[in-house]
């Protein structure tokens, strides 16, 4: 391969990958970072799926948010680590790591395209044995 097609499957790789992180917005990260569920509720859409420890409930924004700040409140966070992140279509969604005084939680994050952003559709929490 020579260099100019080497630097250009480069160039091209690192474009995609700058335009795929720059989907998700740096307050969403922000409130998992900060165990802030009014933050989050900025990014939720009017109904949420939550899914912690195998418990699921289909509710509206503000139950999801209620739920949220529970979930934060028993679990003083101390850092978030995105782990990896996709998007197809008009979804996307991330899975990262909450870390907190009770533990290590995998959070898995859904979103749906609306008109011209992404909101969260599903939050899922597991508890890790890390």
């Amino acid at each position: 391969m020579n260099k100019r097609t080497l630097l250009s499957l480069t160039f091209l790789f690192i474009s995609i990958s700058l335009l795929f992180a720059q989907e998700l917005p740096e307050g969403l990260l922000g409130a998992f970072r900060k165990g802030n569920a009014d933050e989050l509720s900025n990014y939720m859409s009017e109904k949420v799926c939550l899914m912690i420890n195998d418990r699921q409930e289909e509710t509206d924004k503000q139950k999801a948010t209620v739920v949220m700040r529970a979930f934060f409140s028993e679990n003083k966070v101390s850092g978030f680590n995105m782990n990896h992140q996709g998007k197809r279509n008009d979804s996307s969604f991330f899975i990262g790591t909450l870390i907190t005084n009770n533990g290590k939680y995998r959070i898995n994050c859904f979103f749906k395209k609306t008109i011209n952003k992404y909101l969260i559709h599903q939050i899922r929490i597991d508890k890790t044995n890390g």
